[in-house]
């Protein structure tokens, strides 16, 4: 089992679960975060830390593509290990938002740390 960030991290990217990561599985995206899923161990910690709560387990069901998508771009976006001065302003505005994913997503990367 791992842990999968979804689209509700879109055009939020609070980064507080980063400073709780203890295996630092978090890659940076330009809009949002995923987590690698050979990397998370499982311990749960980040969950409760999402201001979005975008982050579930894999064992929830419709995760299929969020858990690709997490695989997908944690191989391509730079890793980042502490809480970063890069929540969007506008965060608040998107949090609970649908559709994120058509409107907003971009595969570009973030800066990382």
């Amino acid at each position: 089992m791992t842990y999968v960030v979804t689209d509700a991290c879109i055009r939020c990217k609070y980064m507080d679960c980063v400073e709780v990561c203890p295996v630092d599985c978090f890659y940076e995206g330009e809009n949002m975060l995923v987590i690698n899923p050979s990397e998370c161990i499982d311990c749960g910690v980040c969950e409760p830390e999402c201001p979005a709560e975008a982050i579930l387990p894999d064992t929830e069901s419709g995760l299929e593509q969020w858990l690709e998508l997490n695989a997908t771009f944690s191989g391509q976006w730079p890793n980042v290990t502490r809480k970063l001065d890069q929540t969007p302003a506008d965060a608040d505005e998107h949090k609970g938002v649908e559709g994120k994913y058509d409107k907003y997503f971009s595969p570009e990367p973030g800066t990382g740390d």
